[in-house]
This record gives structure tokens, sequence and C-alpha cells, in this order.
């Protein structure tokens, strides 16, 4: 199975960032842009929080608050959970299903190296099925490795 360095190198290398002091407007325009569904919140080169639609709906919509004047750091997700480059794509599985979330900073000696989200690691885990099957196929029938 791939390793999540591998799962990184597979994704676009920019990290789409936001920070502290900016609005919720801002973030959601951001979030819109890139049609992603969160964001690292960073302030001076370090992961301060995460900033995500459920943040947005949770924190500013049901609470009656605007978006251009509420500020990220009103709102973010300040307890974030991260992986590393040695975390297994299981172990962030189980960590993502576990704290119910669908984004993962990845963080590397203290600096932000990239995002996964629960489709990265879904799709890595089938295309792994696929090839496991794929395999299994030309065992058991050589013929099929031919083709």
């Amino acid at each position: 199975m791939k390793t999540i360095a591998q799962i990184l190198d597979g994704k676009d290398h920019e990290i789409i960032t936001i920070r502290p002091r900016d609005s919720v407007l801002v973030a959601l325009e951001v979030l819109a842009a890139y049609n992603i569904g969160a964001l690292p919140v960073v302030e001076n080169g370090q992961l301060v929080g995460i900033f995500s639609e459920r943040d947005y709906a949770r924190k500013v919509a049901l609470k009656g608050l605007t978006s251009a004047v509420a500020e990220i750091s009103d709102i973010m997700t300040r307890n974030v959970h991260c992986a590393s480059l040695q975390h297994s794509v299981m172990d962030c599985m189980a960590l993502m299903t576990d704290k119910h979330i669908r984004h993962l900073p990845v963080v590397d000696k203290d600096e932000l190296v990239g995002m996964l989200s629960i489709g990265d690691l879904v799709k890595t885990i089938i295309e792994d099925q696929q090839f496991q099957i794929q395999q299994l196929e030309s065992y058991i029938n050589p013929a099929l490795a031919l083709h």
C-alpha cells in the first residue's frame, strides 16, 4: 500500500492555507475557488488550526454570525489532529473515523507538508485492493495475466 509521502507526491504540491485574521467570507471564497472542504490555518509558518465547511455550518451559520465580519480565529478548530509521513493509510483512516474528521493535515518536523482528505485515502485503498485482486486472479489463472 502507498505511504502518506507517496499519496502526497501524487497530489498538487501547492498547499492552500488561510490566516487566522482572514474573514470567514475570504475562507469560503478560497474553498469554492479550489473546490476543497477545509483549509489549514497558518500563522508565522506554523499550523495553528483548521477551518472546514463544518466549522462554517456550525459556528457561523447556526449562530447567526456574519461571514464578512467573523474572523477565522474566532471559529477555527484549534486542536488539530495531524498525520506524519510515517503514518500508514490505515492509521490515518482510523484517526479520521475515530475523530469524525474528513481532512487531515500532514506535518513533518513541525512543518505543514500536505493535506489528506478521506477521499484520498479511500482512493488509495481501492487502488490497492484492485491490484491485489489482479494479482490473485493471475495466480489462480495464469492465462489471465497474458491479456
